[in-house]
């Protein structure tokens, strides 16, 4: 192999300039002999699919830094990311959340770019984004960036490892930013349960500390040293080359990245640290078996049992716990899920392994509750034991773990691979886990069966071995997790319960795919393959991804599937309940690798299919012969709208940023109903009305249809015949009432969302003039513009809240612009004078704005724009929703990525006085009455569709 030659990295020439100078006398040919000693000390190449025609290179720094390198000529984005295996459980006693803070202050400046916004801005220009995380054992930093810019993103990323200056200046700043970030999650429930779990762990395990930090934890500390200068400690004490993993995932050539990364990451220190090791014990085994109850803030109810175990991570190439995890978590006929639906106790059920930290993990067995099941807990209990029983018993089968390994290899061979910022930040993560051979490969193998770990790991699921944990909306107690303020109490072990009936283990798998042959040929974009007034079917065929599967998506549109709440609710009904009545039957084929969805739309639902192409045939005859024949249960119907009454019910405690879309949503498109309308036109509905709406919902749709995949037009034709055969479509699209975008009202207004949420916000939306693609690119232009002086004001100066952003949001085709701030402390009056000072300082800036300015913008929208598709599916989905406009164009992105480089400063400045006439404010303060969106909404006009 022909290996790069390398230019030395600064930093080392700058340190060897001295010694270069002791000896030239004596060795002239120094600088040259130290120009070409190579910093890789080794080189790897995983195991990839052999469907994979990326190139992979792995790289071992002299300084010990692993990188990978990725090398895809078809990427649009070049991405990176560093994990380092240091997290939340290195925190000081004294400093918790340091890990977390420490990831916030690097992003303020290095010696080579100081100013706070230099990474930020350079990523924004250039088409990119970035974030980071903390988790307990692991910091990650990522970004993805327009190709040609990813020598510019390395030189700004690499030197977060090198020389951040750890901005004196910002620092209270970015600890109000770490307790806004705080306050933003402190009503999540997985948080709050997390919180209560580690009240029951081992305190001595460093895992269980409080990981986010707040004002208060991150004051500065008593004694000498400054938060800064512990910051600073932190960091050299702990972030090492050793312990620092890179992925790069380009369309570079692999010796350009090769030269790309050594040159600027070969000289990140190297202190000879390993990554922190945990030998503590996770819980206490003494302790056990616990039963706990705590508080939830949403209506639900919840049972966990976690079981501590050896962590099962360096064993991947057997997976000892795969197959329990499976057969506790199967779904089928006779599985623990089937017997507690089939009894009213619960609707939904996942078992598999989490929490662990090198040493220990637990196994974990969630079962989501009906309020009869909350009323049963021993019951499942002891249904659950009974089917760990059946698994000792007779579950540890080869031929399963077989069946396990042949669907896994089938997945590794085609796999898909996401963008490239998710495939950065996932090999990242890998490489720090796994050898570097199977970086790749160590999700997907399965060597062969160790029957013995099998049982040492089967033989922790006992009950003197449980922590069973229940959450429900009714549990009181004086006692409170200390960081997420949530009530919980410790219960006596109780009575035993009664086993449920019916357990069965799985049958061999009839659903797996056996002609798994790729077909040649590809389309540029979908095309009319049947084409009459009440059905049309779109194809394409696809090989691009190297995988023999295809994306069904069939649209059963109806003309009163919105009418009212009470036929909106009935459409969520009847697609709820399709999925329901299919889970069991349907769950060995998504098991290998065939999967089905109902949802509900505007328009009616739409059957979502997907998978390999083999048994896909009668996969669709089944969905639709349930749809049209399936008795509907008393037991069905009360389960499905148990679900969705509890997800209205919660509405108001969800996201306050997503409360606030909806609320826009509400507003500005029709038809819609609020999630309190729905669940009050709910609560008449009975049984018999489902079957009513189903018999007059299948006599009278129009159909859309797709099919994108690895299917020829005769075999995609053979499909559309069927459906449309076993449908008997008799409307057209005209008979169909659309969905309307709405103008906002000519004079500024505030509406507030029903939130019970403690958290303030604003979203402010300016809607564009008209639909024009001319006028979506001149937003999108503008937004672009707006969106890095939004954040660095608002969020990084004047500490608004963690949640700040500015971006491009249309309504269909209506162009608008949303500008989103959220608070823990600052009202939404404050925000909303805050977000006026800066459009009055954006305008200023604007009129002097030159189209040199502005052409990074244009390229970035331009770029963004034209990002290709990274997975099948992914592809399918965006066909899929050009079909549900108007005017069906399968080129409008790129139609309007071409428009984008057009916008001219004149033509933004002359928008600019319009978008603030044309604004609608969605405000929130805690205690906020809600207002009354359907009268705003009713008295608009729809949108100019020039």
């Amino acid at each position: 192999m022909l290996r790069p030659t390398y230019s030395i990295p600064p930093r080392l020439k700058a340190r060897r300039a001295v010694l270069g100078l002791t000896i030239s006398l004596l060795w002239i040919a120094a600088p040259s002999a130290w120009a070409e000693e190579s910093p890789v000390a080794d080189v790897t190449i995983p195991k990839v699919s052999p469907f994979d025609d990326r190139d992979y290179r792995v790289l071992t720094l002299e300084n010990g830094l692993q990188a990978l390198l990725v090398s895809d000529p078809e990427a649009d984005k070049a991405a990176a990311s560093m994990n380092v295996r240091v997290g939340s459980a290195q925190d000081p006693d004294d400093l918790q959340g340091l890990a977390h803070f420490l990831e916030h202050m690097l992003f303020l400046g290095t010696e080579p770019y100081p100013q706070s916004d230099a990474y930020q801005q350079y990523i924004s220009d250039n088409a990119g984004s970035h974030n980071a995380f903390t988790a307990q054992q692991d910091t990650n930093y990522f970004f993805d960036i327009e190709p040609s810019a990813l020598p510019g993103a390395l030189d700004r990323f690499s030197e977060f490892f090198l020389s951040p200056l750890f901005n004196a200046d910002h620092l209270e700043s970015e600890r109000n930013i770490v307790h806004s970030e705080y306050m933003a999650r402190i009503r999540d429930e997985s948080r709050r349960e997390n919180d209560v779990l580690n009240q029951l762990l081992n305190p001595d395990n460093p895992t269980t500390g409080f990981a986010v930090g707040s004002r208060d934890t991150l004051a500065d500390p008593e004694g000498e040293a400054t938060l800064r200068e512990r910051v600073i400690e932190f960091y050299h004490r702990y972030y090492d080359a050793n312990v620092m993993n890179l992925a790069v995932v380009a369309p570079q050539p692999l010796d350009e990245l090769e030269a790309l990364v050594v040159e600027r990451f070969a000289d990140i220190p190297d202190h000879d640290l390993s990554a922190p090791t945990i030998d503590a014990p996770l819980i206490d085994p003494d302790t056990l078996p616990r039963y706990v109850e705590r508080q939830s803030l949403q209506d639900r109810r919840q049972l966990r049992f976690y079981f501590p175990i050896p962590d099962p991570t360096d064993e991947y190439r057997t997976k000892p716990t795969q197959l329990i995890a499976h057969l506790l978590g199967d779904e089928g006929d006779g599985s623990l899920l089937a017997v507690l639906r089939e009894a009213g106790l619960a609707d939904g059920l996942s078992a598999g392994v989490g929490r662990g930290d090198g040493n220990e993990a637990l196994f974990t067995v969630s079962i989501s509750l009906t309020p009869a099941g909350a009323e049963r807990l021993d019951d499942i209990e002891a249904t659950l034991f009974a089917a760990i029983e059946q698994i000792r018993a007779d579950g540890l089968a080869e031929w399963r773990y077989d069946e396990q390994k042949s669907l896994s290899e089938q997945a590794f061979r085609f796999q898909q691979h996401g963008a490239p910022q998710q495939e950065a930040t996932r090999l990242a993560m890998s490489l720090s886990r796994y050898p570097v051979e199977d970086v790749q490969y160590a999700a997907y193998r399965m060597d062969g069966m160790d029957s013995e770990r099998q049982q040492r790991y089967l033989d922790a699921l006992t009950q003197d071995n449980m922590l069973r944990f229940y959450s429900a909306p009714d549990v009181e107690s004086d006692t409170v997790s200390p960081w997420f303020n949530t009530q919980w109490k410790e219960q006596p072990p109780t009575a035993t319960g009664q086993a449920l009936s019916g357990l069965a283990l799985p049958e061999p798998n009839p659903f797996i795919a056996s002609d798994l042959t790729l077909q040649g040929g590809q389309d540029e974009q979908p095309t009319a393959l049947i084409e009459t007034p009440t059905f049309t079917t779109w194809h394409m065929q696809d090989s691009r991804f190297n995988t023999p599967s295809v994306e069904w998506r069939v649209s059963l549109q109806h003309p009163s599937a919105s009418y009212s709440a009470e036929e909106a609710v009935l459409t969520r009904l009847l697609a709820g309940w399709l999925n329901d009545s299919l889970n069991e039957p349907l769950y060995p084929a998504r098991i290998a690798g065939q999967s089905f969805s109902a949802y509900a739309h505007a328009r009616g639902m739409t059957l979502s299919f997907s998978g390999w192409r083999d048994g896909q045939t009668p996969l669709i005859e089944q969905a639709i012969e349930q749809l049209q024949q399936a008795d509907i249960s008393t037991g069905a119907f009360e389960r499905v709208r148990y679900q969705l009454q509890r997800e209205w019910r919660n509405a108001p405690q969800a996201s306050l940023t997503g409360q606030a879309s909806r609320a826009l949503g509400e507003a500005l498109l029709t038809p819609q109903w609020s999630t309190a309308e729905l669940l009050e036109a709910s609560q008449r509905l009975e049984k018999r009305h489902l079957e009513n709406f189903r018999q007059r919902f299948l006599d009278d749709l129009y159909i859309d249809a797709m099919a994108v995949g690895n299917l020829n037009a005769e075999q995609a034709q053979e499909q559309a015949n069927l459906i449309r055969g076993a449908l008997t479509p008799r409307l057209t699209r005209d008979d169909i009432p659309p969905l309307t975008p709405l103008e906002v009202s000519s004079e500024s207004e505030i509406l507030h969302p029903h939130s019970t949420r403690e958290e303030s916000l604003v979203l402010r939306y300016l809607q564009g003039r008209d639909t024009s693609v001319e006028e979506q690119a001149r937003l999108s232009v503008l937004a672009q513009w707006l969106d890095t002086p939004f954040y660095q004001q608002l969020r990084t100066e004047e500490q608004l809240g963690y949640i700040v952003n500015a971006g491009y949001s249309p309504m269909l085709e209506a162009p608008g612009i949303s500008l989103i701030v959220q608070s823990p402390d600052v009202d939404s009056s404050t925000i909303a004078e805050r977000m006026d000072a800066f459009m009055e300082a954006a305008e200023a800036r604007l009129n002097t704005l030159s189209n040199g300015e502005l052409a990074a913008h244009r390229q970035a929208v331009h770029d963004r724009l034209n990002q290709r598709d990274t997975s099948l599916p992914s592809m399918a989905n965006r066909y899929w929703q050009a079909t549900a406009l108007d005017e069906v164009r399968f080129d409008r992105r790129e139609q309007l990525a071409a428009l984008a480089l057009d916008v001219s400063v004149e033509e933004l400045q002359s928008l600019w006085p319009e978008l603030l006439s044309r604004q609608l404010d969605i405000r929130f303060n805690p205690g906020d009455s809600p207002s009354d969106i359907a009268t705003y909404r009713e008295a608009r006009t729809p949108f100019d569709t020039r």
